[in-house]
């Protein structure tokens, strides 16, 4: 896993191994064995390549792929909770790990935005008329 990550994130960054050895303070050699699986970075190390990256230190440890659509890590604070298919009267299913970490619970009242160029945003009514309380507020 984090050996795969960390290949596929610097590779999407366009780095070199030369890179990401000079931004931590360690030789090619070490990146090397980090993407070869041979050793792992101390912590200090992880979170400084996260930080490069810009994903979080979970993801660039544990994330897989393989269970996410085939796509690489996200961006932190960014998320992919997986396909949700369509009913005939338009009603979508929303992931459970989605639903816990916006603790979305059943008899929630949602507001639907959409942007034709950006797709589609899901908040909680509550957060959504908060915000626009302030909002207005600002424009008195």
């Amino acid at each position: 896993m984090f050996s795969d990550n960390l290949v596929q994130m610097r590779k999407i960054l366009q780095m070199t191994q030369e890179d990401i050895a000079e931004k931590v303070g360690v030789t090619r050699q070490s990146v090397a064995k980090w993407e070869a699986g041979e050793s792992v970075p101390d912590l200090d190390k992880c979170k400084q390549l996260a930080d490069i990256f810009g994903v979080s230190l979970d993801d660039l440890a544990n994330y897989e792929p393989d269970e996410n659509l085939g796509l690489a890590v996200p961006p932190k604070g960014k998320h992919l909770f997986g396909l949700v298919t369509v009913g005939d009267k338009g009603q979508i299913v929303i992931p459970a790990k989605a639903r816990k970490m916006f603790d979305i619970s059943p008899g929630d009242q949602l507001v639907v935005l959409g942007d034709e160029g950006q797709g589609i945003a899901v908040v909680k009514a509550e957060d959504f008329l908060s915000l626009a309380n302030m909002i207005n507020k600002l424009k008195k």
